[in-house]
């Protein structure tokens, strides 16, 4: 596959990617799959999926792990809440990603990705050892299936994130560096970010932010590709310094305005594929 094929951010029947239908007539040449629900991650079902993707002419990269009870309301809600660092339900989670892990396996899908959590800053700190720990097991389950684990960006900083990759001792524990995070989170200026730990990026989200009046407390904004603050040039120029190669992937979360999720979702496939030929040139 050339260099940075275009994808987009996808949903069967589960996530704020967009509808299976509207990857047609995208026509892209990739897409990460939010993880169906628990029903449809048997064998059978992704031996469709996969015939489906085929005759679409698509290749999944990424199967991402999302959970009941999730959300992303404010930043205190998902300190509460997202990924496997909430203790009450990190085992059911644990779990849950293991099943997913192998259902990515029966797409013949060799990546498995998630929104990991708020991890403590203080690696002393007891939870952020039981948080390295589930992520050990997690990672040991993936490269059993001949799969790696990427990691969102967003809830760390740069530092903190190559901490914690360093704590866990994983090889195959690996980055979905999204830039717009960084600052919607505001944990980081993104390109100073990707800079940092590019050399642990196997994937990429294109999506675009602005900060918030108060970063790291209140929400910053998702803006169309293009409209915020990462800078899409620079952004892919500084993944090509890096040597990133792979798909381009657009995550545009408006799933109530589905119209005007399509409509801007091509937009973004225009302005990265003119960026592609000028960059790659």
């Amino acid at each position: 596959m050339d260099a940075w094929p275009i994808g987009v951010f996808a949903s069967i029947d589960a996530g704020l990617g967009v509808a299976w239908d509207v990857i047609a007539d995208l026509k892209v040449p990739t897409i990460q799959l939010h993880a169906p629900h628990p029903d449809k991650r048997n064998q059978a079902a992704a031996e469709t999926f996969r015939a489906q993707m085929d005759e679409m002419g698509v290749r999944c990269t990424a199967v991402f792990g999302g959970f009941e009870g999730e959300s992303y309301a404010d930043i205190p809600t998902v300190v509460q809440t997202v990924g496997l660092v909430p203790e009450a339900s990190r085992a059911s989670r644990l779990k849950e990603m293991m099943e997913i892990s192998d259902f990515a396996k029966w797409l013949d899908c060799d990546t498995v990705a998630l929104h990991l959590g708020f991890i403590p800053h203080d690696p002393s700190n007891e939870v952020y050892s039981e948080i390295v720990a589930v992520t050990q097991q997690l990672c040991d389950h993936c490269q059993a299936n001949g799969q790696y684990l990427h990691l969102e960006t967003g809830q760390e900083t740069a530092d903190g994130l190559l901490e914690f990759i360093q704590q866990v001792g994983r090889d195959n524990l690996k980055i979905n560096f999204d830039p717009a995070n960084m600052i919607l989170y505001g944990t980081g200026e993104p390109i100073e970010a990707l800079q940092q730990v590019g050399d642990h990026v196997r994937s990429v989200h294109c999506k675009d932010g602005t900060w918030s009046d108060t970063p790291g407390e209140s929400w910053g904004q998702e803006v169309p590709l293009g409209e915020g603050d990462v800078g899409m040039e620079k952004y892919l120029r500084t993944l090509h310094a890096i040597g990133y190669t792979g798909p381009l992937t657009i995550e545009r979360e408006i799933p109530q305005d589905p119209e005007r999720q399509k409509a801007e979702i091509g937009q973004a496939i225009e302005l990265l594929t003119g960026l592609r030929e000028s960059i790659l040139a």
